[in-house]
């Protein structure tokens, strides 16, 4: 189950490795080059394609570091494996996530990225 209710930034915030991630320039401008909306759809095909179903795959090794703003933002918000979202987000790996569950998670995404592009 999702709690909601907590402040899940305030607690990723005090993480070391979470908050060692940022959108470099770079990805700055990806972002406003491609729009959110289409950053949005990139983050919901990554969820969809590597973490919904981890029956197949390595878990850990799913979300690459870089290459993209989605991925430092996976890694940022601890929605890169099923380990993590286990961890922070009591999501059991052993199954498919919900709707709910990735509509949640790239809510997640996309809040850090809009805040690290304003920033």
């Amino acid at each position: 189950m999702i709690d909601v209710n907590y402040d899940i930034f305030e607690k990723l915030s005090k993480s070391k490795f979470r908050s060692g991630f940022y959108l470099k320039d770079k990805e700055k401008e990806y972002v406003k080059e491609k729009g959110l909306d289409t950053i949005r759809k990139h983050a919901y095909d990554f969820i969809n394609n590597r973490l919904s179903d981890t029956s197949n795959v390595v878990d850990g090794k799913q979300t690459p570091m870089r290459g993209h703003p989605v991925f430092i933002a996976q890694h940022a918000t601890a929605t890169c494996c099923r380990v993590c979202l286990e961890k922070w987000y009591h999501i059991p790996k052993g199954r498919l996530l919900t709707k709910t569950e990735i509509d949640y998670l790239v809510n997640i995404i996309m809040k850090r990225i809009v805040k690290k592009i304003n920033n």
